[in-house]
């Protein structure tokens, strides 16, 4: 039976998929942002969220974990030093899948996987979008205000039609 089988081997050994995880955890701490498949990008997830959350505490023993895990002496240094501090008040949650399509060669779907804090873009819409909130009894009053100078041409356009009186066409002129 398949009892508490439930994680994505993704075709690989024990051994192999581990160093892949490893190799990959390092790669998007180093550059922030990685492209890959799908199933391997929630398999990253689900890798490097805990090893985040224990990259908030500067200790002996959870840098000794970390490094257990990532095998990379320089990788560990930048996580503690910046990117800890950086996701220092978020509650969970460090990283975003973005999909991105299906890969030429063999159709595999694509994304990025990125670290959430690093996106600028991402960053600069959330305080563009907090300081253009408005309520919608603003918006309301200016479609009001705006409806009255849009029926005043209607009206005028109608009259000279109401009274009969037709405009008069110009007929082309033959040279």
């Amino acid at each position: 039976m398949r009892h508490n089988k439930k994680f994505n081997h993704l075709s690989r050994t024990a051994e192999h998929r581990s160093a892949m995880l490893a190799n990959m955890a390092c790669s998007l701490i180093k550059h922030k942002r990685i492209t890959t498949t799908v199933p391997k990008a929630k398999a990253l997830r689900k890798y490097i969220e805990p090893l985040l959350t224990k990259a908030k505490t500067d200790t002996t023993a959870s840098r000794r974990l970390v490094f257990s895990n990532l095998k990379d002496k320089f990788v560990v240094t930048e996580l503690f030093k910046e990117v800890a501090v950086k996701i220092a008040d978020r509650p969970g949650g460090y990283t975003r899948i973005i999909k991105l399509g299906h890969r030429l060669g063999d159709n595999a779907a694509m994304c990025f996987i990125e670290l959430v804090d690093y996106d600028e873009n991402m960053l600069k819409d959330q305080k563009t979008k907090k300081a253009t909130r408005r309520s919608r009894k603003s918006s309301s009053a200016k479609a009001e205000a705006a409806a009255p100078e849009a029926a005043a041409p209607a009206t005028e356009a109608a009259a000279p039609a109401a009274e009969g009186e037709k405009p008069q066409e110009e007929a082309p002129k033959a040279e």
